[in-house]
């Protein structure tokens, strides 16, 4: 059953997962070694150029790593763009702030990366597919693999006409062709931000399949999570948790996941701008 994406994406779901990844990292080490810079402005807010939304921190326009102007082509993108920003405190908490990564990455387009080459890298998920890999012992897991996993497939093959076959072998599974094609066609509907969007969700999750599921509203943030996290989950189960470590990746997952989410779906809307992302337009 579909769902409404204020099911899969409360307005408060990126921040819960943040503070709970901050109140992990401050109760596993007390020194982070994650870059921080001091907070030099008062307020980020946002302004149109050309059918674009740029962020001004004070007078400033924001720019990107790169040094071009940071220009996002979605008014709802911009805006959580500026919350992220104004919700920093004395310093700049860079890696807290994903949906501001995203979109540096697709500005500068550091690797120089084209329309095709991001669908490429999308469809390669499909050799090394989470939901594709089962274990048969012990046979407890198997079950559940297959009790959890296999109605994903059942609903690729009826949504979109995909047949992959799992493998419990270390041979890749089976994928065909024409559900290659099936695929390409999906994501050529997706404009070019949403495939940088798209290329970072399927990589946190290790699944295309349930990254279009997601997307597809067929399942929610936690659900997609959990799905990934099966056999760790299994395993700690049995074996137990290691203090803060396996909740800190669930949360980060959980944030990371939801903060691409939200890009491709602000990224491939066109009902606020006056064009669709395009990388063409890095080259003007």
């Amino acid at each position: 059953m579909r769902q409404s994406w204020s099911f899969l994406l409360s307005s408060c779901h990126i921040n819960v997962c943040l503070r709970q990844c901050k109140q992990m990292f401050q109760k596993r080490n007390t020194h982070s070694s994650f870059r921080e810079l001091k907070k030099f402005y008062k307020n980020a807010s946002i302004t149109t150029s050309q059918g674009w939304y740029e962020i001004n921190l004070d007078k400033r326009k924001l720019r990107t790593p790169g040094g071009k102007i940071f220009q996002v082509p979605n008014e709802a993108l911009a805006l959580a763009v500026a919350t992220e920003w104004n919700k920093q405190k004395t310093h700049i908490r860079q890696h807290t702030m994903h949906l501001t990564s995203l979109c540096n990455t697709a500005i500068d387009n550091p690797m120089h990366r084209t329309r095709e080459s991001l669908m490429e890298s999308i469809i390669h998920f499909l050799e090394t597919d989470t939901i594709c890999y089962r274990l048969t012992e012990p046979p407890q897991l198997y079950e559940l693999m297959c009790n959890e996993w296999d109605p994903l497939l059942h609903w690729a093959k009826d949504r979109h006409g995909i047949e992959i076959e799992p493998t419990t072998g270390i041979a890749t599974p089976g994928v065909s062709p024409q559900t290659v094609e099936t695929i390409r066609r999906h994501l050529m509907s997706y404009s070019d931000w949403a495939l940088f969007g798209y290329d970072y969700a399927v990589d946190a999750i290790k699944s295309l399949i349930i990254i279009m599921a997601l997307l597809d509203r067929e399942i929610s943030i936690d659900k997609a999570v959990n799905l990934a996290r099966l056999e760790l989950e299994f395993q700690i189960q049995k074996w137990g948790n290691v203090e803060w470590h396996h909740d800190l990746d669930l949360y980060e997952l959980r944030t990371r996941l939801s903060a691409s989410t939200l890009f491709i779906h602000w990224s491939n809307e066109n009902s606020s701008i006056k064009e669709k992302a395009s990388l063409a337009k890095q080259f003007v």
